[in-house]
């Protein structure tokens, strides 16, 4: 019986451990669904990534396998084993291959990097407005300052991912001003005046998102988004996008800020163009009320109960509980 060459069973395990690997990493189900124009960039990356792990996963295992087969100790043989100190074409090979892979990921991933738009954060205005929530006459005082802050951004050089080479020297659609504080995220919308615990943003428009944090630094990381930028204290970044699918995605902190770091989540909400502008004007409609009554009302007039009167709901318990309390003490 004629033995088949090495270099034969060497050439059907190379096709065999391609067609292996490219299958599994352009098929794998370990990514989240993806919802921005960004995802598939990164996606890409990945997956090209994952093909290469996979390949060398199973050419490393497989040889170790083959030779634990091969050259088991076998009963009765108690000769020593071939004396093999070197071979210095194989070292070259394995050394070159790894550098080669590398330097290609590296040529790749900075492709990706700059269609992101990772070179292109530049300076853009800082709204400084805020919301703030005091008693007494001091809350008219912070709307004061609130609205005259809007009046007056301030232009400050940013990092994180700006815009991509389609969008370059393009305003964004929407800006939204992001502060992450231990241990919640906090949306202000400059040119509506909506603040909100959520992201709201319609799909297919491009986003610019300015972070900053009040007092450790957070990273806001959208997985379906595949984006993830810190939030610095005292240092501007930015992170642009485009949503691609309407829905409901988690937004997580991905810096440790804290004891409550595991509970810093919200959510992001892609909305049609049309539930967009109605979120916006119920949303408007419904601050300016609350902003009505806070101005036209002095916390001072009102009893405890009346005082409290509106967070019973949050608060978990009855208007009637909340006055029998009151009347208790």
């Amino acid at each position: 019986m004629q033995q088949i060459p090495v270099s034969l069973w060497t050439l059907v395990a190379g096709i065999v451990v391609t067609t292996i690997s490219i299958w599994i990493g352009q098929n794998h189900t370990l990514m989240p669904v993806q919802a921005s124009l960004q995802a598939p960039l990164v996606d890409g990356f990945f997956n090209v990534m994952f093909t290469i792990a996979i390949a060398l996963f199973l050419v490393v295992e497989g040889t170790i396998i083959v030779f634990l087969v091969k050259f088991r100790h076998r009963r009765g043989d108690d000769t020593d084993g071939l004396p093999i100190e070197g071979n210095v074409p194989l070292e070259i090979f394995w050394t070159a291959i790894p550098t080669v892979i590398v330097l290609g990921l590296g040529i790749y991933s900075v492709d990706v990097f700059n269609q992101m738009g990772g070179f292109e954060p530049a300076g853009h205005p800082h709204s400084a407005a805020h919301v703030a929530h005091k008693s007494g006459t001091a809350i008219a005082a912070t709307l004061s300052d609130a609205s005259e802050a809007t009046t007056a951004p301030t232009i400050a050089p940013t990092i994180g991912i700006g815009a991509s080479p389609q969008t370059l020297n393009k305003p964004a659609d929407l800006v939204v001003d992001v502060k992450g504080i231990q241990y919640a995220w906090i949306f202000n919308y400059p040119d509506s005046g909506i603040t909100s615990g959520e992201l709201h943003i319609p799909v297919g428009a491009d986003v610019q998102l300015n972070l900053s944090a009040q007092d450790v630094i957070h990273s806001f990381w959208v997985p379906n988004f595949r984006l993830k930028q810190d939030a610095l204290p005292g240092i501007p970044t930015e992170l642009r996008f485009v949503a691609t699918k309407p829905g409901t995605y988690p937004v997580v902190c991905a810096e440790l800020c804290g004891g409550y770091h595991g509970s810093m989540r919200t959510q992001v909400i892609v909305h049609t163009p049309e539930e967009y502008d109605s979120w916006r004007t119920e949303n408007q409609i419904a601050q300016q009320q609350n902003l009505n009554q806070v101005v036209a009302v002095n916390p001072a007039d009102l009893s405890t109960s009346e005082f409290l009167a509106p967070h019973t709901h949050e608060m978990g318990i009855s208007a009637a509980t909340l006055k029998s309390m009151v009347i208790g003490h």
